[in-house]
């Protein structure tokens, strides 16, 4: 994972548009990691509060806790007892890409697809890595 501070210097983003492919591509390379953090990020944001009881079934829930507990360690969400909700607690080194990511909480549009912003991602369970021997 790589910060690219560079790239949100004020006068950069301020003409950029508010997407979540930027803050997912942000923290993540992997197209898959982005996708899932992505999914992650626009369900917070559709039900508002989240629980993982409430997250789809098509990824395992270590999975969905795994994305939703990085966004509550990156500030982006808030994790009280067994919920997640948004949130804009970014430390002081990440001030400007915050800027950027409190607008598209605010602003950003709730409609947008991960599955249109990420094609190339695995999408859905991956299959097992254990293999067992033929008896």
């Amino acid at each position: 994972m790589t910060f690219k501070h560079f790239l949100w210097d004020a006068s950069v983003t301020k003409n950029k548009p508010l997407t979540v492919k930027n803050i997912a591509e942000f923290f993540f390379d992997n197209p898959t990691e982005a996708y899932r953090f992505t999914r992650a990020l626009l369900l917070v944001k559709e039900k508002s509060v989240l629980r993982l009881r409430d997250c789809p079934k098509d990824l395992p829930v270590t999975t969905w806790k795994r994305y939703l507990d990085f966004g509550a360690q990156a500030g982006l969400l808030q994790h009280e007892g067994l919920v997640y909700s948004m949130s804009a607690r970014f430390p002081q080194a990440l001030k400007n890409f915050a800027g950027y990511a409190a607008k598209w909480l605010q602003d950003g549009s709730a409609t947008e697809n991960a599955k249109d912003i990420f094609p190339d991602a695995k999408k859905g369970v991956e299959k097992s890595r254990r293999t067992k021997p033929n008896m």
